[in-house]
């Protein structure tokens, strides 16, 4: 298993796990669902909401570029902030799917989510993994001398040509597609 895959690995954990925790917080107790939803509506998404088409998809590529650069260069505090978000991200994705899947169905909840979430998944564990790596290489330069910032070029190069494209149909996907769907399920 090549070091890549050994680190989206580890980044799935993480996210499974959070995500587990997300779920069974509002499973226990509901109105965790509803503040979170709140949060998530008035401080991340904003006006997103209300948009048509190309703006929202512009919102959502922005917002998960920042949160997935967020992660990959959280890999500088030696894998702490890239650990810290995707946590957060997790618990956030696993307390809203279990609220919406509360008051709607499992079906509508994976319509919500898989048309695309198969882009924005590989993309979220692309960044975690590149911010452990990043931790990894600022390590070994502190301990043996190598060089962090060819390592960190490298790192940056994959996150260019592998992520940022994945986020992108992800958000035309989320703001073209996912809505088409859902409206056809209601």
């Amino acid at each position: 298993m090549s070091d890549l895959a050994r680190n989206v690995a580890t980044a799935a954990v993480i996210l499974a796990v959070s995500i587990g925790m997300g779920v069974l917080t509002t499973v226990e107790d509901p109105s965790t669902g509803e503040k979170v939803i709140t949060v998530l509506r008035d401080t991340i998404l904003g006006g997103s909401a209300d948009m048509a088409g190309p703006f929202l998809a512009v919102n959502l590529f922005f917002n998960n570029l920042q949160a997935c650069l967020m992660m990959f260069l959280g890999g500088a505090s030696l894998g702490i902030v890239t650990v810290f978000i995707i946590t957060v991200n997790g618990f956030v994705i696993g307390s809203v799917l279990e609220l919406v899947r509360q008051q709607h169905s499992l079906v509508f909840v994976l319509a919500a989510i898989v048309p695309h979430g198969i882009f924005e998944i590989p993309a979220f564990l692309l960044s975690g993994a590149l911010g452990f790596m990043l931790a990894r290489a600022l390590w070994n330069e502190w301990m043996s001398g190598s060089d962090a910032a060819a390592e960190a070029a490298a790192l940056g190069k994959t996150f260019l040509f592998r992520v940022v494209p994945l986020v992108a149909v992800a958000a035309l996907v989320e703001a073209f597609i996912t809505p088409q769907i859902l409206h056809f399920l209601v």
